[in-house]
């Protein structure tokens, strides 16, 4: 067990987080007592700070001092202090471990914002490069790579108008069964048969009070998510998309996403109402092509099922087909991922996404740890190498990227597409450059006001039926922000 001693609590996130990437899977502690292996200190004062790790010594001893340092800082710049707290507990960690992390002492969710908000300030790639490496101890593989799509995301979005425009994200909660490793907002189909009218009624009256709030506002993107939509039966798919065409102009709209995700969801009727109602975009999703891994992580679909649907919808004629990959499942090896990749090759997709695992605090692989305790968890730089050299082999290109908590390997998930094919909705979500109105069970709708440079955040509740009976409520909300 580790302790932790903060003296002030603004850094902890970032000082847990970075214990979590060398130490995974181990327990934090607020105060020093019996049990502790070590603990961390941090000490502000006269302008500098300090980093200090007391380690647990053998009694009589008892704590002895194991490493520290101390660096002048500005202590009224929060931001900067944060920045040498990071990389001086960063390089005591990998001093004291023998390991290095492939994003140095970065444990945002965004990296690539870094980049991308210095290109549009008119910063040289070398000087952001010298910057990321300095101040965050990054690698150069990383830090190119950040850069490469952070420039692409900009002449991707150059054409939107972040100041008037908007992007609609739709969340259906439902899924034919929860994976192993989800914590998403979702919920078995099974449960709701005969009863999903009740959650699209009370989402046609958000979707209402947002088109009328939204009205007059171009609108760029449609992406439906969940949950996974195509759990909906074909008919309230075809209900649900016929209200949104009479309660929005999508005339402007580049990109209409919808995710298939579950191969086991997907129907010839299914396809054929999204194909009449002209989605651009959806995407079908395997995780994995190892049968036995489908099975352990509970995707009740088989390998066959998702090459099955994956041409049915190319004959229908869909031609912008994405595909999800997971690194690092429960007893996945090198094998396993090159078996996935070569699979994957063979089909053709026009955009890959390749994710990490992250197990979190939901995730049933979380929750029932006696259960699944024993399961061997990897995710290795080859694995990661591997997925990106079979992108790039297929022609495809890093649109974008994003890293989450308690990620295997303490990698990233990278979208790749083909020319053209890019999702302009990831972009957007992760960079946070524009308003994204969400309606639905646990959806978040994000205002941003570029000219203050300040985004605020508006969350719907998660559970279904809450969801239902306190559908005022859920537009209250959205009228303070929106």
């Amino acid at each position: 067990m580790i302790g932790l001693l903060i003296q002030d609590n603004q850094y902890e996130q970032d000082i847990r987080e970075l214990l979590m990437s060398f130490y995974p899977g181990e327990t934090y502690a607020h105060e020093v007592k019996d049990g502790l292996d070590f603990y961390v200190e941090t000490r502000l004062g006269d302008g500098a700070v300090s980093v200090l790790i007391w380690e647990n010594a053998a009694a009589p001893e008892g704590w002895r001092l194991s490493d520290s340092c101390t660096r002048p800082s500005d202590l009224s710049d929060h931001s900067a202090t944060k920045n040498v707290i990071k990389k001086m507990f960063y390089l005591m960690l990998a001093a004291r471990t023998g390991k290095e992390m492939p994003w140095g002492s970065l444990i945002g969710i965004r990296p690539t914002k870094i980049a991308l908000t210095r290109l549009e300030e008119g910063w040289k790639e070398e000087d952001i490069r010298s910057f990321m490496k300095e101040t965050y101890l990054a690698s150069d593989e990383k830090i190119d790579l950040s850069i490469e799509i952070a420039a692409r995301e900009k002449k991707l979005l150059e054409p939107l108008d972040y100041e008037r425009g908007y992007s609609l994200y739709v969340g259906i909660p439902f899924c034919p069964t929860t994976c192993l490793y989800c914590s998403f907002t979702s919920y078995p189909i099974g449960k709701w048969k005969g009863r999903t009218g009740l959650y699209l009624e009370a989402l046609f009256k958000e979707l209402e009070y947002t088109a009328r709030k939204m009205e007059g506002r171009p609108l760029d993107t449609v992406y439906f998510g969940g949950g996974t939509p195509t759990s909906l039966p074909a008919e309230d798919l075809e209900a649900l998309l016929s209200r949104l065409e009479q309660l929005f102009d999508l005339s402007r709209v580049l990109e209409f996403t919808v995710e298939a995700g579950r191969p086991d969801s997907i129907t010839l009727d299914k396809l054929k109402v999204l194909r009449d109602h002209g989605i651009t975009r959806i995407s079908i999703n395997p995780q994995t092509m190892n049968q036995k891994t489908l099975d352990l992580i509970g995707r009740h679909h088989t390998v066959e099922m998702v090459k099955e649907r994956f041409y049915m919808a190319r004959e229908l004629g869909f031609d912008n087909i994405n595909m999800d990959l997971i690194m690092g499942l429960p007893e996945e090896n090198m094998d396993d991922v090159r078996r996935t990749l070569e699979e994957v090759r063979a089909l053709g997709p026009d955009s890959l996404t390749v994710h990490s695992l992250a197990i979190k605090r939901a995730a049933r692989l979380n929750i029932f740890k006696e259960e699944y305790g024993g399961l061997k968890i990897q995710n290795t730089p080859e694995m990661i190498e591997l997925s990106a050299a079979c992108a790039r082999e297929m022609g495809m290109e890093p649109y974008y990227l994003y890293r989450q908590k308690n990620m295997a390997g303490n990698f990233e998930n990278v979208g790749y597409s083909l020319p053209g094919k890019a999702c302009i909705y990831n972009i957007l979500i992760m960079e946070e450059m524009q308003t994204i109105a969400a309606c639905g069970a646990g959806t978040t709708t994000k205002v941003v006001f570029p000219s203050e440079n300040r985004r605020e955040r508006c969350e719907n509740v998660k559970e279904v039926e809450q969801y239902i009976t306190r559908i005022d409520e859920m537009i209250q909300r959205k009228e303070r922000v929106l």
